[in-house]
């Protein structure tokens, strides 16, 4: 018996503690993010590869917005929660395959990653089927390289216009991921200027070890894990 009560309070201060940690980095993020920007970007829990502990954890900060790499894995942290938490918005982050896109529409709020004609006639099938419309952003390959997905900037009007007037889709911004050798700044500011030129409002970047950077360049949103959840260790 000594032995099971000891486990249980190890386990209550391990708790305890995670929850403590998490909510202390989300303020600390949250207030470099309204140092950085006014107003500040939302920021976007990402979530992909979490325990459920850590995302327990988050939740009780008071954090809603969460972002996911893969439809399976979101299904996985997020269809059981829907009920719990009806405030949460939930954006993939991560490539989709056009096979998946009746999956992704279903859960997710915000599409990130629209990124060719053939995923944007595949959504606009999926929301007319699902009578659920998320809000899209094309995601823009910056830096131009061949193994990262993403529309290259001089396509992007090209896939704005096909989206919007052959898919009937409504593409409310823009999201990138820099290269991860190269400075992020010249990319951020091109990503702000191609919104800027196309009238789109949204603009996702940033991340873990620039999202302050980003906030600077005018993101509207930035994606955090790692600087939120810290290093994943077996909870």
């Amino acid at each position: 018996m000594r032995l099971e009560l000891d486990w249980g309070f190890s386990l209550i201060m391990s708790t305890d503690s995670l929850n403590q940690d998490i909510a202390n980095r989300r303020a600390e993020i949250l207030a470099a993010l309204a140092a950085a920007s006014a107003p500040a970007p939302e920021l976007i829990a990402v979530s992909k590869s979490q325990p459920d502990a850590a995302i327990e954890a988050i939740l009780a900060a008071g954090q809603r917005v969460f972002g996911e790499n893969r439809v399976q894995e979101a299904q996985a942290h997020w269809e059981s929660r829907r009920e719990a938490y009806p405030d949460l918005v939930l954006h993939l982050i991560g490539p989709l395959q056009t096979n998946k896109a009746a999956d992704a529409v279903r859960l997710f709020d915000v599409i990130q990653t629209l990124d060719r004609e053939k995923l944007a006639d595949a959504l606009a099938n999926a929301m007319e089927k699902e009578g659920h419309r998320p809000q899209i952003l094309i995601q823009v390959n910056t830096g131009e390289e061949p193994q990262k997905a993403g529309v290259i900037p001089s396509k992007v009007g090209d896939l704005l216009r096909y989206a919007r007037q052959q898919a009937g889709l409504e593409v409310a911004g823009l999201m990138c991921i820099p290269p991860a050798d190269e400075p992020a700044g010249p990319h951020f500011a091109l990503l702000k200027k191609i919104a800027r030129d196309y009238g789109l409002g949204i603009i996702s970047m940033g991340m873990s070890s620039d999202y302050e950077l980003a906030a600077r360049y005018g993101a509207t949103h930035v994606r955090v894990g790692t600087a939120l959840f810290g290093d994943r260790s077996v909870l």
